[in-house]
Order: structure tokens, then C-alpha cells, then sequence
């Protein structure tokens, strides 16, 4: 039996998928069960910050898949610190207790705030520059904590995620370009940007699960460029009259940072302070351990993940229920910007 804490969420609910599909038994750990919620799932509700709900969730697992996070979208310093932290002290708690024998850890590129040299590597020292990378950099030195202590951890770093049903942020720049407005890039749109599809950092974490010893991984597509190249390929994909716009880096930046302290925009502290920026991983080292090879490219997951925009936006869940990063978001002062681009 296999256990994903925040199987609801966007990527905890594809990687339930993924592990059905490879013949796994899974429990599902979260606050709520989705309507969508998969079938032949065993579904424990409760909160991560609860030991005795996570405890029981943890009894008779073998391998156990840690999504559950307050992703930046939250702006909420409390939370991060108390789902991040705190839910992923208990949750270690617990497997060492329920002897579970495996734990994959889902971190976050975020720890390494703003990269001095690119790629990026499992050697590289993290120096998160917002709340939500020191939270998830606190929740990995845990995880180097119980695995002194004899539990078996492995950390996956992944990129930014994408693929089909990622919305969030991504909503709104679909959403432009579905209906013709021209997209931003800072400076001149050349920092280069790796993304990761969902479903490739599934087999990653999978694959992780499989492996003895504690480990780590830096997760990425080994096909991508600037951010530049892939909004310009979106665009002429979607042909919608959709332009890439380059806008000077240090206003926009510090739009974004006022507009998101006033919370009149959906934007938090890591979108400003890494979207004009280079940051790009060496995942050799899981592609060497794990056997693994990313499927996707940055341009493929972009196309794949605009389409299903286009075919599901009528019927999304915009939910008050449904995580951040699987239901659109309130556009705030964006709505009014993007008639000045």
C-alpha cells in the first residue's frame, strides 16, 4: 500500500493516477475528497498538522509520497510554517512509528531562491529568498534529520510544474492568450526557464520510491530554452493575435511586489522574484540513479497544457474546495494591466 499526502491536489492526484496505473494500492491523505476523486482509492481525511489523523493514515503503508504543501499562492507566512514544517515533522513522526519503509519527499525549486550560477545541481547550496522556499528548505532539513535517525527519505526537487489541469497562475496567461491580449516577458524575455511536466516527475518520485538509501534529486525537462522562445511558440500555436510584449524588468518588479503585499494581485513573493530571472537544473544525477528521461519539453507541456485549458474551461472547478494549482484564480489588477501591453 502506497500512501500520497494531498491526493486532492494537482500533482498528488496525478501521481494516484500514475501508481494505479502501475499496478499500486494507494491511500489517499488530505483535508478534502474531490468530487473527481479516483477510484479503487482508500481516502483518509484530515489535516497534516493533526499527528493522530496522519498516524493513522501512515499504518500498513510501505512507501509513502509527501505532497501536502501551502504552495506560494497562499501568501500566508503562518501557514507555510505550520503545513510545510510542522505537517512534515509529524508526518516523518509517523512513518518512523508506523515503520513505513520509504518516504519521497515533494520539495521545491524555491529553495534556491535566486540561482547564482545555472544549472543547478544536488551540490549547489539553497538560499531561499521568500517565506514559502524557507519553509519547504526547513521541510528537506527534517528530512536529512530522520534520515540520520534511520528512516529512508529521498528528496525531489522539481521545477515548475506543468501539464494537463494545471491552472493557477498558468490560468490567467491562457486565458490572455485565448482571447487575444500580448503576454510580458521582462527585459528582453532571454533568461533561460526550465519547466517539468507533471507526469515526468511522477515516474521520478515513483521511481524514488522504489530505491533504498536516502537521496536527493533536482527534477527538470533536459528540453527547454528562454522564456521567451516558449510564450513566442505558445502564441503562434494558439494563433489568437496573442504577442509576446518586453517590458522593463525593474518597474514590473516592483508592481508585483506592491500589488501582492496589497493582495490586488494573484501574484506572490516567488513570481517576482523569478520570472525575469535564469534557472535551470542538471538532473543527470536521476537520470543516472533512476533510470529516468523526461518525455516532454518545455514547448510540448505548454501546448498540451493550453489545450486542455481550451477544453475545460467551461466546466473547471473553481471551487473554494479545490487546491490552488488545480482552480483558476482571481485575476485582481492583472485584469486591468493587460489592456496596457
Amino acid at each position: 500500500m502506497d500512501l500520497v499526502t494531498g491526493g486532492s491536489g494537482y500533482f498528488g492526484f496525478l501521481l494516484v493516477n500514475k501508481l494505479l496505473q502501475d499496478g499500486h494500492q494507494c491511500r489517499l491523505f488530505d483535508l478534502i475528497e474531490t468530487d473527481d476523486q479516483l477510484e479503487d482509492t482508500d481516502f483518509h481525511q484530515g489535516d497534516i498538522r493533526d499527528y493522530q489523523a496522519i498516524l493513522q493514515a501512515c499504518k500498513g503503508v510501505e512507501v509513502v509520497y509527501h505532497n501536502v504543501a501551502q504552495v506560494p499562492l497562499a501568501k500566508d507566512k503562518k501557514a507555510f510554517e505550520s503545513v510545510n514544517i510542522l505537517g512534515t515533522d509529524n508526518l516523518l513522526k509517523a512513518c518512523v512509528e508506523a515503520r513505513v519503509r520509504k518516504v519521497v519527499y515533494t520539495s521545491s525549486s524555491a529553495v534556491f531562491g535566486i540561482p547564482q550560477n545555472n544549472p543547478v545541481t544536488e551540490a549547489t547550496t539553497p538560499h531561499p529568498g521568500e517565506s514559502y522556499g524557507k519553509a519547504k528548505l526547513a521541510g528537506e532539513k527534517l528530512c536529512h534529520e530522520y534520515a540520520q535517525k534511520g528512516l529512508d527519505v529521498s528528496i525531489i526537487r522539481p521545477r515548475t510544474i506543468m501539464g494537463h489541469g494545471r491552472l493557477g497562475i498558468f490560468q490567467i496567461l491562457f486565458e490572455w492568450i485565448r482571447q487575444g491580449y500580448n503576454i510580458p516577458v521582462l527585459n528582453n524575455g532571454d533568461n533561460i526557464y526550465q519547466f517539468i511536466h507533471a507526469d515526468d516527475l511522477a515516474v521520478a518520485c515513483i521511481s524514488a520510491g522504489e530505491m533504498q538509501g536516502s537521496e536527493l534529486y533536482n527534477i527538470g525537462t533536459d528540453r527547454y530554452g528562454s522564456m521567451r522562445e516558449v510564450l513566442e511558440n505558445l502564441t503562434a500555436y494558439a494563433a489568437t493575435g496573442s504577442r509576446v510584449k518586453i517590458v522593463p524588468m525593474t518597474p514590473a518588479v516592483l508592481g508585483m511586489k506592491i500589488t501582492s503585499v496589497l493582495r490586488i494581485s494573484p501574484l506572490g513573493a516567488y513570481h517576482s522574484l523569478m520570472y525575469g530571472r535564469s534557472f535551470y537544473f542538471d538532473s543527470s544525477k536521476a537520470k543516472n540513479d533512476l533510470n529516468w528521461n523526461p518525455i516532454y519539453s518545455n514547448n510540448e507541456m505548454f501546448i498540451e497544457s493550453y489545450d486542455w485549458y481550451l477544453n475545460n474551461r467551461d466546466d473547471m472547478s473553481n471551487s473554494a474546495h479545490a487546491s490552488h494549482h488545480r482552480s483558476g484564480v482571481k485575476h485582481g489588477i492583472l485584469s486591468l494591466v493587460k489592456f496596457f501591453l
